[in-house]
């Protein structure tokens, strides 16, 4: 292992150690143990339930990503090997998961191009969710609501113009040759193999049908990551306006597992957890309550079906969690 390598690592750790110390310093230990330890277990159950199935339907989003090049079940599985590996550092998930994938005969690039897009959803998704969730908010001045909208507006447009690119490759080409020429600096980057990439990854959202399946069952893979949020809520007996802190936990949550220096993001997705509190006027003990519940779920869900799905595809983690995939199938 390499010094960097060990630098990171350590970095992570001490990036959640300084996170969790953040969370815990105003709340005693013994009163989210206590309010862990009286969760309703029907509620509980039904937010691991719902937390699985936002899993297979973002496998199955996946596999329309990848135009059908492998089944659903291989999709499945190896969307939950991501998930797995993504709580180690170096976040080696994503690269699980090309990896796999040339197993199963898809080129690198095209397993590669089809995560950006589905990040690039993600994205979307989460900027539109922080605009509703703000103006939902009655503390917020109505110009940061304004804005959060306009934000989200301009997000949603930006996507559908790549989009159009995507349908039509030769415009995109000629406004990137355009940039260039009046930025020439800018031709030492691999921009054109960089948009080529992208554009590849879009392709397939270019049909109208496999547009609308791929925007249903993104909606299902949120929404079901919003109902295990909701009943994580029920089974602490919390009593909020769920409305706004199931959307602004969920989005800020998924920007904290995004943040790549820490273990499991723990502690990030606690700090997520405890702001959202604080602007829907949950106590901070309730509040790191849920963030613990939360991700522990989550955290349960990724090494059950992730193991499950290393076990299913006939994969190691030494395989799977290599820092680089194989040479053979990247083109």
């Amino acid at each position: 292992m390499t010094a960097k390598r060990i630098l990171f690592i350590l970095a992570s750790i001490v990036a959640s150690a300084i996170s969790l110390a953040l969370v815990l310093r105003a709340v005693p230990v013994s009163d989210v143990i206590n309010s862990l330890r009286s969760a309703d277990p029907a509620f509980l159950l039904i937010a691991l339930l719902f937390a699985t199935l936002a899993l297979l339907t973002r496998g199955i989003r996946w596999w329309l990503l990848l135009d059908r090049r492998i089944s659903v079940v291989e999709s499945f599985h190896m969307v939950n090997v991501m998930f797995l590996g993504n709580q180690l550092p170096f976040r080696l998930g994503e690269v699980a998961r090309g990896i796999l994938a040339t197993r199963r005969g898809v080129p690198l690039v095209v397993s590669g191009a089809s995560i950006v897009v589905e990040r690039l959803i993600d994205l979307l998704v989460v900027v539109l969710v922080i605009a509703f969730a703000v103006s939902q908010l009655p503390s917020v001045p109505a110009d940061i609501t304004e804005k959060a909208a306009l934000f989200g507006a301009l997000a949603l447009v930006g996507f559908l113009i790549l989009l159009a690119f995507a349908h039509a490759p030769d415009a995109a080409h000629g406004l990137l040759n355009a940039i260039l020429k009046a930025a020439p600096p800018l031709k030492r980057l691999p921009l054109r193999t960089m948009l080529e990439h992208l554009l590849d990854g879009l392709r397939p959202l270019t049909y109208l049908r496999t547009l609308a399946n791929t925007a249903i069952w993104t909606a299902l893979a949120w929404g079901t990551a919003m109902a295990a949020f909701y009943f994580s809520h029920l089974a602490l007996g919390i009593e909020v306006d769920y409305q706004i802190s199931v959307t602004l936990g969920i989005a800020l949550t998924a920007l904290s597992i995004a943040f790549p220096v820490s273990v499991a993001a723990l502690g990030p997705f606690e700090l997520a957890i405890l702001a959202t509190g604080q602007l829907v006027g949950m106590s901070d003990a309730d509040a790191l309550a849920l963030g613990f519940l939360l991700h522990g779920i989550n955290v349960f869900c990724y090494a059950v079906w992730g193991t499950i799905g290393l076990v299913a595809l006939g994969a190691s983690p030494a395989m799977a969690f290599a820092s680089k995939a194989p040479a053979r199938n990247q083109a």
